[in-house]
């Protein structure tokens, strides 16, 4: 039989385990992809856990456009157009059964991409380089509502769009772990073989 001392032991190490395990959850998520209704440019999207979170890619020439609209100088613009941005639509599905929260940290999720490993550049990060490079107020401004925001909760039927940077150049390919949180528990997800809109200089009709 088990001393007192050990089978106490052993009580604690499967108390830990079984807290892990209901902590951490990797996702077997449902992915898909294909082309946007709307934006009618490829997407990759994760459906699981209560989340759903789609990407949809933008051309550098949309990303341009956009920036330089909203006060950006052409070099300035250049250097987000040359970041590879997707659209990011994030929503809580969870039924009204399932009332928590579902929330994420844009500082959780990770790019792999050419055999390295990087974070995503948040609002944060940017505004210092905007500060550094003396971009007007009323551009950071827009450039700051323009992104999906670093931190986020989401009651059920909730959502959110807003713009996500990967760092990488037009046409690159990467996978991206997401992770979010819901009651208590973390989920993460993986989207391989991301693509990066390519430089083409396309009309709307075109689309």
């Amino acid at each position: 039989m088990l001393s007192a001392r050990v089978h106490a032991l052993v009580l604690a190490v499967g108390l830990v385990a079984t807290a892990a395990s209901l902590t951490v959850w990797p996702v077997v998520a449902a992915v898909s992809s294909g082309t946007d209704e709307e934006a009618k440019l490829p997407y990759w999207e994760i459906a699981d856990h209560g989340a759903s979170i789609r990407f949809v890619q933008r051309l550098p020439d949309q990303t341009r456009g956009f920036f330089q609209a909203r006060g950006f100088s052409v070099a300035d613009s250049e250097l987000i157009a040359q970041s590879c941005v997707f659209q990011a639509v994030f929503k809580n599905i969870s039924p009204p059964s399932d009332p928590g929260p579902v929330e994420y940290n844009l500082r959780d999720w990770v790019v792999h991409a050419a055999g390295a490993r990087r974070s995503l550049k948040t609002r944060e990060d940017w505004q210092k380089e905007w500060i550094a490079r003396k971009a007007p107020q009323a551009a950071q401004l827009a450039f700051e509502w323009s992104l999906l925001p670093t931190r986020q909760s989401y009651r059920p039927g909730d959502y959110n769009w807003g713009m996500t940077m990967f760092g990488l150049k037009p046409g690159a390919e990467f996978d991206l772990d997401v992770v979010w949180q819901q009651d208590s528990r973390k989920h993460t997800a993986h989207l391989k073989g991301v693509r990066c809109a390519p430089d083409v200089h396309l009309k709307p009709g075109d689309l």
